[in-house]
């Protein structure tokens, strides 16, 4: 069936902490070209929506508001929907996104990536409040990242630690969940086989799409590594980075893109 969407993940992919990756400007200008339509999901969750997009910006990507999923803003809908109050281990950089929300008296838990300001006294917290039947909410489950420096934790090992301590499972809020790639198609009226996912992560952006009955590409740049070649599942493919993955739908559609 005719590709009609491209879901992109971004950290890794077109930029690797503050530094844009090489080729990357002139690949998404391509995919502008192309007319397909273009959404980002990302699990990132040390940034609010709004500083990630003026991230973005500082970087010279173009990306609309209404582009960027992130599992931050699913959450925030789940915790309204179901009237819970949240205990949230995450980054300070995401609060902005939980403003307004009731915090007092917690019934449920919110784990993101909260980097150093996770803390034996909050997951403590956390534990005690799952124990008591509360929800476990996980933005991501990603296991690590890439950072300027190398790579670092993400929220995965912290959200295992609360199951296997609490004994309960995860809501998975973030990528590789089916519902969050669902998300990113519904309002394009997109089924997923028309669509494809492009990223770093060979679990959660590829693997997961692929199991959502979208295409996947696994480019080799972020926090790839070259023993992810053999756990990328059946119908994944590979490319070196983004420029090379834009190129490969290029022949796919049997046209070029603006170069």
């Amino acid at each position: 069936m005719k590709l009609r969407t491209v879901l992109l993940d971004l950290g890794g992919v077109f930029y690797e902490g503050t530094r844009l990756l090489p080729g990357a400007q002139h690949a998404l200008a391509r995919l502008r070209a192309s007319g397909l339509a273009l959404r980002f999901v990302t699990n990132t969750t040390r940034q609010s929506r709004a500083a990630l997009l003026l991230e973005l910006a500082r970087l010279g990507l173009d990306v609309a508001t209404d582009e960027l999923l992130t599992p931050a803003s699913a959450a925030r809908t789940v915790l309204l929907e179901r009237g819970l109050r949240p205990l949230l281990l995450i980054h300070p950089g995401l609060t902005p996104d939980f403003d307004g929300l009731d915090l007092h008296q917690p019934n449920a838990v919110v784990v993101g990536d909260a980097g150093d300001h996770f803390s034996y006294a909050g997951l403590n917290q956390a534990f005690r409040l799952l124990m008591a039947g509360a929800p476990l909410l996980a933005l991501g489950r990603n296991r690590y990242f890439k950072e300027a420096d190398g790579l670092s934790l993400d929220a995965g090992p912290f959200v295992a630690a609360l199951e296997y301590a609490a004994g309960v499972s995860a809501e998975l809020l973030g990528k590789p969940a089916p519902a969050l790639f669902a998300a990113a198609l519904r309002p394009l009226g997109c089924s997923p086989d028309e669509a494809v996912m492009i990223g770093d992560d060979v679990e959660a952006d590829v693997n997961g799409a692929l199991a959502a009955g979208l295409g996947g590409i696994l480019v080799r740049t972020g926090k790839y590594r070259p023993a992810d070649d053999m756990r990328l599942a059946a119908g994944g493919r590979l490319a070196d980075d983004i420029g090379a993955a834009v190129e490969t739908l290029c022949l796919d559609q049997g046209k070029r893109f603006t170069s």
